[in-house]
């Protein structure tokens, strides 16, 4: 299966100048625990960076700095891991483990933001297909018991 078959499409994302205060409203409004940071470029959003509800928290509200004193490009994570929307769901769950990230922005084949996918995503995935599977087995003992009454 493709990433991009299951990656959440609707992407919170913001600019590299919007300040913490901006980014938490963002998060309240939209229910969401991250915000890509983004730049333009040719008509794509790029993604530069993320920012989480986790960053907010300790960099932020426990320092007791203002949030409207500090913009996106000032806390954003520092090396941005991205997957390509054609990426297995196995490479890209490899290298989140290899990196130790919960989520990361899928882009299309310019780099141009086209979803993100979360531990959440991967999660409701994983169980849609064993689901899937323990039907197989019920469906399985169903047929028998009628071929062998």
């Amino acid at each position: 299966m493709r990433i991009g078959e299951i990656c959440t499409r609707n992407v919170v994302y913001c600019g590299a100048r919007a300040s913490m205060l901006e980014v938490a409203q963002l998060m309240r409004n939209s229910h969401v625990g991250d915000v890509v940071v983004v730049e333009q470029y040719n008509g794509e959003r790029l993604p530069i960076g993320i920012l989480t509800d986790r960053d907010l928290v300790i960099e932020v509200m426990a320092k007791e700095v203002d949030p409207s004193s500090v913009v996106a490009r000032d806390l954003m994570s520092a090396e941005l891991i991205t997957g390509s929307e054609n990426e297995t769901v196995y490479d890209v769950v490899a290298r989140m483990r290899a990196k130790g990230v919960r989520r990361i922005p899928i882009v299309n084949e310019h780099g141009g933001l086209i979803g993100i996918v979360t531990m959440d995503d991967l999660v409701r995935a994983l169980g849609e297909e064993l689901a899937m599977l323990g039907g197989i087995v019920a469906r399985e003992q169903f047929q028998e018991g009628q071929l062998r009454r």
